[in-house]
């Protein structure tokens, strides 16, 4: 068997890295999802269990207000001002 990097689309992993990246820069994003690795490699050999992946959506999966409030004190650090207002609902 040959041993090498593994890529695959669309997993929690490469979220996490994407996440991490714009915020702390490549190096230490690839090191924050090495330790996610090993974190989960531990668990997997300690308790026999299979590794299930969260997904890519898992962090938009969050809640919502959290998110939203994150996304409009970013829109304010890039001088914009922001009202949240609900959508109207669609006509059927």
């Amino acid at each position: 068997m040959r041993l090498g990097r593994r890529r695959k689309k669309a997993s929690y992993l490469q979220a996490q890295f994407h996440r991490l990246r714009g915020r702390r820069g490549p190096k230490k994003a690839v090191c924050a999802v090495a330790a996610s690795i090993l974190t989960a490699a531990y668990h997997m050999l300690s308790d026999g269990t299979a590794y299930h992946d969260l997904g890519p959506d898992h962090f938009d999966r969050r809640s919502k207000e959290v998110q939203a409030r994150r996304l409009v004190r970013r829109l304010a650090n890039l001088g914009y001002a922001v009202e949240l207002a609900p959508l109207a609902p669609a006509p059927a």
